[in-house]
C-alpha cells in the first residue's frame, strides 16, 4: 500500500468543476421574502392623464385633416367640401387658409384625425410635416365616450 501512495497512484480527491447552487438559492429566497414583505408598503403610482379642455368660444374657422390609407389626406375648412391632397401639398394649403390670421395665437386651428386602422406613425408624420412648415395650432382629434 505504501508503494501505491509513493508513486502517486493512490486515491486522491478529484476537484469538481461545478457551481455550488445552495448559496445562490439561499440569497434568492432571502431577496424574495424581502420583496414580498416590502411590496405592499410601497405607495402606488398615480398617472395624471391630460384631460380635454372646453373652449370658451368655438373658433371661426377650423381646418380638418383626415388621413387616408395611401399617403394621401383629405382636408376641409369649416365643414365645406373635402379636398384630396398629398402630404407634401398639405402645408401650402393650410398656410393659405391661415394667411389671414395676424399671429400664431389667432391662427386657424388644424385638427388631424384618422381611423383606427391607420398607423400612428403616419399621423405623427403629417403632424411633423405641418409643424416643420411653420403651421401654428396643430392638434389631434379626440373622441370622448360616455357623456
Amino acid at each position: 500500500m505504501a508503494e501505491l501512495n509513493a508513486r502517486g497512484g493512490g486515491r486522491r480527491r478529484r476537484t469538481r468543476n461545478e457551481i455550488n447552487m445552495v448559496p445562490f438559492i439561499d440569497v434568492m429566497l432571502v431577496l424574495l421574502i424581502i420583496f414580498m414583505v416590502s411590496a405592499p408598503l410601497l405607495p402606488t403610482g398615480v398617472v395624471d392623464l391630460p384631460s380635454i379642455g372646453r373652449a370658451r368660444q368655438a373658433p371661426e374657422k377650423v381646418v380638418e385633416v383626415v388621413l387616408d390609407e395611401d399617403a394621401r389626406v383629405r382636408m376641409r375648412v369649416n365643414g365645406g367640401d373635402w379636398q384630396s391632397l398629398s402630404v407634401k401639398e398639405l402645408p401650402g394649403q393650410v398656410k393659405a387658409v391661415q394667411a389671414d390670421a395676424q399671429d400664431g395665437a389667432n391662427a386657424v386651428p388644424v385638427i388631424i384625425s384618422a381611423r383606427k386602422d391607420i398607423r400612428y406613425e403616419s399621423v405623427v408624420h403629417v403632424m411633423d410635416v405641418l409643424q416643420r412648415a411653420g403651421v401654428a395650432r396643430v392638434g389631434l382629434s379626440v373622441r370622448t365616450t360616455g357623456g
